[in-house]
């Protein structure tokens, strides 16, 4: 039995990967039985903003609840990247508009 539950909990732990000599934690697809303690704790902040959100929110509005410097051009690119690969992988839903919600 603890040999299944093993496996069962290697099949869901996070892949890394090596990029450039660096490990690098890979954001895991939205799935049965894979949940939000997958993700790397930087990524597990962000759709909890979502949700709290009342509606749609920006990357801005994201940036502003986790506390980060918004004020620089281009300083949120790297949040805007995120969520996007989060909604890529099915945890968020981008709306046209650039706007991001939670997936039901």
């Amino acid at each position: 039995m603890s040999e299944q539950v093993a496996a069962e909990q290697a099949s869901t732990a996070p892949v890394s990967a090596q990029v450039g000599g660096r490990g690098v934690l890979l954001v895991p697809h939205r799935a049965p039985g894979v949940d939000k303690g997958a993700l790397p704790p930087e990524y597990q902040r962000i759709p909890a903003v979502v949700q709290q959100a009342a509606g749609p929110v920006m990357t801005r509005q994201v940036g502003e609840a986790l506390g980060l410097n918004a004020g620089g051009r281009g300083a949120l690119e790297p949040l805007r990247g995120k969520l996007t690969k989060l909604a890529d992988r099915g945890r968020l839903r981008k709306l046209p508009g650039g706007k991001f919600t939670a997936r039901l």
